[in-house]
């Protein structure tokens, strides 16, 4: 489905790019409907060169003017300025922020008086290549329209979700900072795999392949991961021994523990 509405991105790094391709690539706007700022004039001539249709601003106000819904995606420091700065552009508009430590209650105060609706979303890196995981607050001031358009933009983006603002701490430790996780264990396993013989890119391949596989599994197969794994231990055979090892070893413990700190710091963050 395309809409008719005018997207606005406010900053084109990494997440701001892959929102635009994201979307672009779906379908679910054309080209004119994109316009996009950022302080970067090297990083807006890359973008014009790949995406010659969008429209690209030298100025935050035109693009706020001209859009109907406008995606914040510049670092968190520096949420207040932006939107102070183009606070006098913002009736009628819908305002999408997805800075990590940037509460409801903080965007409603930025906001006040300035006639502008809100949404808090948080999604994750892996959304550059498709496949993306973003949290929908459900407490949120857009229409029913408006929310409905910007949870098809992130749709484009790999998966969404709706949750209660109560929970985005735990949505910071189960997908915000998760890859880094993950990307960890891809490197332990590529590691292994060397010092078992295995030529170094060889390994990555097959490292990262198998965290893939298993991960589509999980999504396509509707079995509990426990239930996965036990079909993968063969009563006396290898995988046994390696998961009693991660057993005794703390693995899961350890990756417990680290979305702990991880919630915990989230939410010193939005305080």
């Amino acid at each position: 489905m395309t809409y008719m509405k005018k997207l606005g991105i406010i900053g084109a790094g990494s997440m701001g790019s892959s929102i635009i391709r994201g979307v672009l690539n779906a379908g679910f706007v054309k080209q004119n409907q994109m316009t996009v700022f950022d302080t970067s004039m090297n990083q807006l001539e890359q973008l014009s060169r790949e995406l010659p249709g969008v429209i690209y601003c030298d100025h935050v106000l035109d693009l706020v003017r001209t859009c109907d819904m406008v995606i914040l995606c510049v670092k968190p420091l520096v949420v207040g300025t932006v939107l102070e700065s183009v606070h006098s552009a913002l009736e009628g508009k819908a305002v999408v922020s997805i800075a990590a430590g940037w509460t409801v209650a903080m965007l409603q105060k930025a906001l006040e008086g300035s006639g502008a609706t809100f949404l808090r979303v948080m999604s994750n890196t892996p959304a550059m290549v498709g496949e993306g995981m973003t949290a929908l607050c459900e407490e949120h001031t857009l229409s029913e329209e408006n929310f409905e358009f910007a949870k098809g933009v992130f749709d484009a983006l790999g998966r969404t979700v709706v949750l209660p603002e109560r929970l985005f701490d735990g949505v910071t430790a189960i997908s915000g900072s998760s890859p880094a996780y993950v990307y960890m264990l891809i490197e332990a396993m590529m590691q292994g795999g060397v010092a078992a013989g295995i030529p170094k890119t060889t390994a990555l391949e097959m490292a990262a392949q198998s965290v893939l596989g298993a991960a589509f599994m999980v999504l396509s197969s509707g079995e509990h991961p426990a239930a996965l794994r036990d079909a993968v231990c063969s009563p006396g055979g290898t995988t046994i021994d390696a998961v009693t090892v991660l057993e005794k070893t703390g693995f899961r413990t350890s990756i417990l523990q680290a979305m702990e700190a991880c919630a915990e710091k989230s939410h010193k963050m939005s305080q």
